[in-house]
Protein backbone atom coordinates (compact mmCIF):
# COMPACT_ATOMS: atom_id res chain seq x y z
CA UNK A 1 0.00 0.00 0.00
CA UNK A 2 1.04 3.88 -0.38
CA UNK A 3 1.98 5.87 2.25
CA UNK A 4 -0.75 8.14 1.40
CA UNK A 5 -3.64 9.52 3.73
CA UNK A 6 -6.93 8.65 3.04
CA UNK A 7 -10.46 10.62 4.45
CA UNK A 8 -13.72 8.53 4.65
CA UNK A 9 -16.89 9.49 5.42
CA UNK A 10 -20.17 8.44 5.65
CA UNK A 11 -23.02 9.86 3.21
CA UNK A 12 -26.03 10.33 5.06
CA UNK A 13 -25.58 12.51 8.16
CA UNK A 14 -21.91 14.01 7.15
CA UNK A 15 -22.07 14.88 3.69
CA UNK A 16 -25.85 15.42 3.57
CA UNK A 17 -28.24 17.33 6.42
CA UNK A 18 -30.43 14.36 8.24
CA UNK A 19 -34.03 14.30 7.28
CA UNK A 20 -34.81 15.38 10.82
CA UNK A 21 -32.91 18.52 9.82
CA UNK A 22 -35.00 18.81 6.98
CA UNK A 23 -38.58 18.57 8.06
CA UNK A 24 -39.59 21.88 6.95
CA UNK A 25 -38.27 21.06 3.53
CA UNK A 26 -39.53 17.77 3.10
CA UNK A 27 -43.04 18.75 4.42
CA UNK A 28 -43.40 21.71 1.59
CA UNK A 29 -42.02 19.25 -1.10
CA UNK A 30 -44.78 16.44 0.11
CA UNK A 31 -47.45 18.96 0.57
CA UNK A 32 -47.75 18.26 3.87
CA UNK A 33 -49.16 20.37 6.54
CA UNK A 34 -46.17 22.39 8.66
CA UNK A 35 -45.85 19.96 11.59
CA UNK A 36 -46.89 16.72 9.70
CA UNK A 37 -43.27 14.77 10.75
CA UNK A 38 -42.89 14.97 14.06
CA UNK A 39 -39.91 12.35 14.53
CA UNK A 40 -36.57 14.10 16.13
CA UNK A 41 -34.19 11.19 16.34
CA UNK A 42 -30.72 12.66 17.92
CA UNK A 43 -32.21 15.76 17.70
CA UNK A 44 -35.07 14.83 20.78
CA UNK A 45 -34.22 11.02 21.30
CA UNK A 46 -36.47 10.93 24.59
CA UNK A 47 -39.50 11.07 22.14
CA UNK A 48 -38.70 9.01 19.45
CA UNK A 49 -39.01 5.61 20.74
CA UNK A 50 -38.18 3.87 17.41
CA UNK A 51 -35.20 6.07 16.89
CA UNK A 52 -33.79 4.75 20.90
CA UNK A 53 -34.76 1.42 19.45
CA UNK A 54 -31.81 1.80 16.51
CA UNK A 55 -29.56 3.18 18.98
CA UNK A 56 -30.15 0.24 21.37
CA UNK A 57 -29.28 -2.28 18.86
CA UNK A 58 -33.29 -3.41 19.43
CA UNK A 59 -33.30 -2.98 15.37
CA UNK A 60 -31.16 -1.91 12.25
CA UNK A 61 -31.00 1.49 10.80
CA UNK A 62 -32.44 0.07 8.12
CA UNK A 63 -35.23 -1.03 9.56
CA UNK A 64 -35.85 2.03 11.15
CA UNK A 65 -35.99 4.16 7.70
CA UNK A 66 -38.61 1.40 6.59
CA UNK A 67 -40.44 2.57 9.44
CA UNK A 68 -40.52 5.90 8.55
CA UNK A 69 -40.68 5.79 4.99
CA UNK A 70 -44.08 3.40 5.04
CA UNK A 71 -45.28 6.63 7.56
CA UNK A 72 -44.58 9.10 5.43
CA UNK A 73 -46.48 7.45 2.40
CA UNK A 74 -49.18 6.45 4.46
CA UNK A 75 -49.48 10.61 4.77
CA UNK A 76 -49.82 10.93 1.38
CA UNK A 77 -51.44 8.00 0.25
CA UNK A 78 -48.84 6.30 -1.05
CA UNK A 79 -47.38 2.74 -0.34
CA UNK A 80 -43.76 2.99 0.20
CA UNK A 81 -41.50 0.48 0.56
CA UNK A 82 -38.29 2.04 -0.83
CA UNK A 83 -36.19 4.08 0.99
CA UNK A 84 -35.29 5.89 -2.45
CA UNK A 85 -38.95 6.84 -2.68
CA UNK A 86 -39.07 8.87 0.29
CA UNK A 87 -35.98 10.21 -0.24
CA UNK A 88 -36.52 11.66 -4.25
CA UNK A 89 -40.07 12.97 -3.19
CA UNK A 90 -38.46 14.63 -0.45
CA UNK A 91 -35.20 16.32 -2.04
CA UNK A 92 -34.70 14.77 -5.81
CA UNK A 93 -35.71 18.74 -7.09
CA UNK A 94 -32.71 19.74 -5.60
CA UNK A 95 -30.23 17.50 -3.62
CA UNK A 96 -27.51 20.30 -3.43
CA UNK A 97 -29.64 22.00 -0.85
CA UNK A 98 -29.09 19.33 1.44
CA UNK A 99 -25.23 19.43 1.49
CA UNK A 100 -23.05 20.07 4.15
CA UNK A 101 -21.09 23.28 3.75
CA UNK A 102 -19.19 22.64 6.46
CA UNK A 103 -18.06 19.11 5.01
CA UNK A 104 -18.06 20.31 1.83
CA UNK A 105 -15.02 22.63 2.72
CA UNK A 106 -13.43 19.94 4.27
CA UNK A 107 -13.70 18.04 1.15
CA UNK A 108 -11.61 20.96 -0.45
CA UNK A 109 -9.28 21.09 1.94
CA UNK A 110 -8.31 17.47 1.98
CA UNK A 111 -8.20 17.25 -1.82
CA UNK A 112 -5.89 20.24 -1.87
CA UNK A 113 -3.31 18.50 0.65
CA UNK A 114 -3.63 15.25 -2.39
CA UNK A 115 -5.52 13.46 0.92
CA UNK A 116 -7.65 10.54 -0.88
CA UNK A 117 -11.12 10.67 -0.75
CA UNK A 118 -13.76 8.01 -0.26
CA UNK A 119 -17.62 7.06 0.59
CA UNK A 120 -18.56 4.25 2.59
CA UNK A 121 -21.69 3.58 3.21
CA UNK A 122 -24.43 1.44 3.91
CA UNK A 123 -26.80 2.32 1.68
CA UNK A 124 -26.18 5.50 -0.46
CA UNK A 125 -27.76 4.06 -3.67
CA UNK A 126 -30.31 2.19 -1.38
CA UNK A 127 -31.54 5.45 0.21
CA UNK A 128 -30.92 8.13 -2.28
CA UNK A 129 -31.40 6.27 -5.74
CA UNK A 130 -28.36 5.87 -8.48
CA UNK A 131 -30.14 8.77 -10.31
CA UNK A 132 -29.51 11.34 -7.61
CA UNK A 133 -25.63 10.44 -7.88
CA UNK A 134 -25.72 12.35 -11.41
CA UNK A 135 -26.79 15.27 -10.05
CA UNK A 136 -24.54 15.58 -7.20
CA UNK A 137 -21.10 16.48 -9.57
CA UNK A 138 -18.88 17.29 -5.85
CA UNK A 139 -18.57 12.96 -5.54
CA UNK A 140 -16.63 13.45 -8.63
CA UNK A 141 -13.64 14.43 -6.21
CA UNK A 142 -13.95 11.03 -4.78
CA UNK A 143 -11.33 7.98 -5.64
CA UNK A 144 -13.57 5.46 -4.26
CA UNK A 145 -17.58 5.32 -3.31
CA UNK A 146 -18.11 1.62 -1.29
CA UNK A 147 -21.44 1.26 -1.26
CA UNK A 148 -22.83 -1.98 0.81
CA UNK A 149 -26.22 -1.46 -1.36
CA UNK A 150 -24.32 -3.40 -3.61
CA UNK A 151 -21.14 -4.91 -1.63
CA UNK A 152 -23.86 -6.19 0.98
CA UNK A 153 -20.93 -5.72 3.38
CA UNK A 154 -22.26 -3.58 6.28
CA UNK A 155 -20.80 -1.25 8.77
CA UNK A 156 -19.37 -1.84 11.23
CA UNK A 157 -18.31 -5.26 9.39
CA UNK A 158 -14.60 -4.73 9.77
CA UNK A 159 -13.98 -5.90 6.02
CA UNK A 160 -16.09 -2.93 4.94
CA UNK A 161 -13.49 -1.00 6.34
CA UNK A 162 -10.82 -2.95 5.25
CA UNK A 163 -12.06 -3.81 2.23
CA UNK A 164 -12.50 0.27 1.41
CA UNK A 165 -8.63 0.93 2.61
CA UNK A 166 -7.27 -1.63 0.45
CA UNK A 167 -9.42 0.03 -2.65
CA UNK A 168 -7.81 3.12 -2.04
CA UNK A 169 -4.38 1.57 -1.56
CA UNK A 170 -3.72 3.25 1.95
CA UNK A 171 -2.92 1.22 4.94
CA UNK A 172 -6.04 1.71 7.92
CA UNK A 173 -3.85 3.44 10.61
CA UNK A 174 -3.27 6.18 7.71
CA UNK A 175 -7.14 6.89 7.37
CA UNK A 176 -9.47 9.25 9.46
CA UNK A 177 -13.21 7.60 9.32
CA UNK A 178 -16.04 9.91 10.07
CA UNK A 179 -19.82 8.62 10.52
CA UNK A 180 -22.65 9.85 12.77
CA UNK A 181 -23.34 6.71 14.30
CA UNK A 182 -21.00 5.30 16.86
CA UNK A 183 -21.50 2.11 16.08
CA UNK A 184 -19.75 2.68 12.98
CA UNK A 185 -17.20 4.45 14.77
CA UNK A 186 -16.11 2.13 16.81
CA UNK A 187 -15.87 -0.70 14.06
CA UNK A 188 -13.06 1.81 12.01
CA UNK A 189 -11.41 1.74 15.28
CA UNK A 190 -11.48 -1.83 15.99
CA UNK A 191 -9.27 -2.03 12.73
CA UNK A 192 -6.84 0.47 13.17
CA UNK A 193 -8.58 3.69 11.97
CA UNK A 194 -8.54 7.05 13.31
CA UNK A 195 -12.07 8.16 13.83
CA UNK A 196 -14.69 10.98 14.36
CA UNK A 197 -18.26 10.39 15.97
CA UNK A 198 -19.96 13.03 14.01
CA UNK A 199 -22.32 15.08 15.83
CA UNK A 200 -24.98 16.26 13.90
CA UNK A 201 -26.22 18.60 16.27
CA UNK A 202 -22.39 20.56 15.81
CA UNK A 203 -21.28 19.44 12.45
CA UNK A 204 -18.92 22.56 12.76
CA UNK A 205 -17.34 21.10 15.97
CA UNK A 206 -16.89 17.88 13.69
CA UNK A 207 -15.05 19.08 10.82
CA UNK A 208 -12.78 20.89 13.25
CA UNK A 209 -11.97 17.97 14.84
CA UNK A 210 -12.07 15.78 11.62
CA UNK A 211 -9.22 18.16 10.06
CA UNK A 212 -7.19 18.32 13.20
CA UNK A 213 -6.78 14.61 13.31
CA UNK A 214 -5.79 14.95 9.22
CA UNK A 215 -3.06 17.57 10.12
CA UNK A 216 -1.79 15.37 13.07
CA UNK A 217 -1.77 12.27 10.88
CA UNK A 218 1.31 12.32 9.24
CA UNK A 219 3.44 13.72 12.00
CA UNK A 220 2.11 11.13 14.09
CA UNK A 221 3.03 8.27 11.71
CA UNK A 222 6.63 9.70 11.36
CA UNK A 223 7.55 9.12 15.25
CA UNK A 224 5.27 5.92 15.08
Amino acid sequence: MSSGIALILDFGGVVTRTLFETHEMTERALGLSPGSLTWQGPFAPESDDLWMAMQNDEISEREYWAQRTSEVGNLLGEHWTEMSQFVMAARGADPESVLRPETLQAIEAAKARGIRLAILSNELDLFYGPEMRSRLPFLKKFDLVADATYTKILKPDPRAYLDCARELGVEPQRCVFVDDQKRNVKGAEAVGMHAVYFDVRRPGESIKQTLSLLAALPEELEHA
